[in-house]
């Protein structure tokens, strides 16, 4: 005897209302364990992989592909072993494994606020219907190996961002899928015969909407918020940086970095971590509510990656206490995970200051905006080489080519004066100048 389980969309970040399903790793009728991935989800932060809270048999699907779900509402239906009761099957462990209690299933995903709403957006009918319970939401039958075109779920995605049908996109991917170009190509030459039809004035430039979802409505939304709650300002600094870059090299080549990438940013963060202990305000938070500055005794340190799916900001717990070779594998780990578009909810959240490297771009700087609920984000220029005016021992002044950048320190005027955040900026500047001050 069976007992049906329903696993409700938990919260997996911090206050999340919503995800959207991006692929299905079951179907109904397929057999689960506990911890087992089952579903692929986008939330206003990260693309999260939830798993099975329960052991058993799926017996259906509550959403599509594509669908906007409310946190708290029904997600996926497993019947699982009734307690007290033993499945048919092998005696050497062919019986379907006894699902966990609610407790234990919350501590595996854990479950946000409940949606006592009665209602669900959906972005498009089912095309047909997969026997369910009464409660459940009409699922699309999955497509046969032979007429679904081969593409992973972030390019069919953006397929359906783009209005593109798949089916008549020609693949060009290893073995025979369909890749982000081929789907570009196909809204390429799509978009203008639609505008054509829809507007005979040919003048007339063609246009791609695409829907703002996910992470890159939350970081819209996060970045207006900042901006016209907090009191912006921002100082600038050129540094002559020809010593860190030398001691860069000097780093590479040493044998526990070998495996390293060993940048520039690893140095400006470091030389950060250090200015920041002498300027405890801008590694703080406003409370609003209780008209209380929170100074933070630790720095969780930010660094903004851009991806596919928008602006993510990822942060180092405990940065300031960690080595400089801790925190090269650090950067390096967010930096992966980033680009894969895996970063977890967990490490989106509590951030207490934030690096930005524009100069990855060819950029010498620029006026950053505040993470939400921090006090300062330092933006880091390209390290380019520029003429640079050299005194020697003697007073005697000369030109010669040094390495320079620029650094841009945005900074809460709630929490920090004008004197703080210069003194932050300049004392940043100084070690990157002089990396051997970070010895006194």
């Amino acid at each position: 005897m069976t007992s049906p389980q329903q696993f409700l969309l938990p919260d997996v970040g911090e206050g999340l209302t919503e995800a959207e399903i991006l692929a299905w790793s079951v179907r109904p009728g397929d057999v689960v364990e506990v911890n087992q991935i089952i579903v692929e989800v986008e939330t206003a932060k990260a693309a999260v992989e939830l798993p099975s809270p329960y052991a058993g048999v799926v017996s259906a699907l509550h959403a599509e592909v594509g669908e906007l779900l409310p946190v708290g509402r029904p997600l996926i239906t497993i019947d699982t072993e009734a307690p007290g009761e033993a499945t048919s099957g092998e005696p050497d462990g062919g019986a379907v494994q006894q699902q966990p209690d609610a407790e234990q299933a919350a501590l595996l995903v854990g479950y946000g606020p409940q949606d006592t709403g009665n209602g669900r957006r959906r972005r498009r009918p089912a095309h047909s219907v997969q026997p369910q319970r009464a409660d459940s939401v009409e699922v699309s039958a999955p497509e046969s190996a032979a007429a679904r075109p081969a593409a992973k779920p972030p390019v069919r995605k953006l397929a359906k961002d783009l209005g593109v049908d798949l089916t008549t996109v020609a693949p060009t991917g290893p073995g025979n899928t369909i890749t982000r170009e081929d789907i570009h190509q196909v809204a390429r030459g799509a978009t203008p015969q639609t505008a054509s039809a829809l507007a005979p004035d040919t003048s007339r430039t063609s246009e791609t909407r695409v829907p703002i979802r996910g992470v890159r409505k939350h970081t819209a939304a996060a970045m207006v918020a900042s901006a016209f709650t907090a009191p912006h300002v921002t100082e600038f600094i050129t540094v002559d940086v020809t010593a860190t870059m030398r001691l860069r090299e000097l780093v590479a080549g040493r044998r526990e970095f070998r495996h390293l990438r060993v940048t520039p940013l690893l140095f400006f963060a470091r030389a950060f971590l250090i200015a920041l202990a002498k300027t405890s305000e801008a590694n703080s938070s406003w409370d609003e509510a209780a008209q209380e500055i929170v100074l933070k005794h630790y720095v969780n340190l930010g660094v903004a990656a851009a991806t596919e799916r928008g602006l993510v900001v990822p942060n180092i717990k405990g940065a300031d206490r960690m080595s400089l070779h801790e925190l090269a594998q650090a950067l390096a780990d967010l930096t992966a995970t980033a680009r894969a578009g895996r970063t977890s909810p967990q490490d989106m959240t509590g951030g207490t200051v934030t690096l930005t490297n524009v100069g990855v771009f060819g950029v010498d700087t620029g006026t950053p905006i505040l993470n939400p609920g921090e006090a300062a984000i330092l933006a880091v220029g390209v390290v380019r080489r520029m003429p640079w005016v050299v005194q020697d021992g003697d007073g005697n002044e000369r030109i010669e080519p040094r390495w320079g950048t620029q650094l841009a320190l945005s900074f809460d005027h709630r929490l920090m004066d004008g004197r703080q955040g210069s003194e932050l900026l300049a004392h940043t500047a100084q070690i990157l100048h002089e990396p051997g001050l970070a010895m006194l």
